[in-house]
């Protein structure tokens, strides 16, 4: 591995890393050399991650969390600190999709989606940039989504807080780039996750989708790799800003 792209001496923070992108944005990020903290709701999945990225000669901690309790988001970017020291990459991959059609949205779940999707990602960057400012260097990378800039049916209130995202990291790169901390947002297209497994329940519907990109397939876990790898890096110093759709085209056609 070139020397811009080696993460060795560097430590990230994922949020969603028991399952789905996050797990494997932080298999990623360790496979590069930087120091992994894993965060999530259920112990065991993320045990089952730790020990995946450890058995392969990684340094990885878990860090069980509910990123739902807005009141626990200093005292979570506190605790990430504890096991690595400052982090220096932040992954915001934690989301919800409830898939409910605009009559069905209540107070509630709208609150749950806009909460976890969209506030979360920027409370908890606030709380860590604060590190990576001092020391002149910082990566962010938030999820986006192809309803960051599409509808699709049943994702009203999931497609509002994905618009937000690609907003939101807009925002966090002029408030912080300046202070070497660069912002950037992933759109990937369909990849198999949890997040995912309703649509990937109608076979129909999933060759559809593979149909509809430009290289022919749906996403694998393994094609979120180079992108997490290189928008971590010093590789990616120049970039920020920006929402880079990784979607086999989807978006192109």
């Amino acid at each position: 591995m070139t020397a811009e792209f080696d993460l060795e001496g560097r430590t990230a923070l994922v949020t969603g890393a028991s399952s789905g992108i996050g797990r494997r944005q932080a298999w990623a990020l360790a496979q590069a050399g930087a120091a992994v903290v894993l965060l999530g709701r259920r112990e065991d999945h993320l045990r089952s991650a730790v020990d995946e990225i450890r058995s392969a000669g990684g340094a990885a901690a878990p860090l069980q969390a509910d990123l739902y309790d807005r009141t626990e988001i200093a005292v979570i970017a506190a605790r990430a600190s504890e096991y690595f020291g400052t982090i220096d990459i932040l992954i915001n991959a934690a989301g919800v999709n409830l898939r409910q059609p605009a009559d069905q949205i209540t107070w509630d779940s709208w609150d749950q989606t806009l909460n976890l999707n969209l506030a979360v990602p920027f409370f908890l960057a606030r709380e860590l940039q604060t590190g990576m400012h001092a020391q002149g260097w910082g990566r962010i990378i938030n999820l986006a989504s192809l309803q960051s800039s599409r509808a699709f049916a049943n994702g009203l209130a999931y497609g509002a807080s994905k618009g937000g995202i690609a907003q939101l990291t807009r925002a966090m790169a002029e408030a912080w780039s300046g202070d070497g901390i660069t912002c950037n947002a992933i759109a990937p297209g369909f990849f198999p996750t949890e997040l995912t497994g309703p649509v990937y329940e109608n076979r129909e519907l999933v060759a559809k989708l593979a149909d509809q990109t430009a290289i022919g397939r749906n996403g694998e876990l393994s094609d979120l790799d180079g992108l997490t790898v290189f928008l971590a890096s010093a590789a990616a110093s120049y970039i920020t800003g920006q929402v880079i759709h990784l979607d086999g085209g989807f978006t192109a056609k």
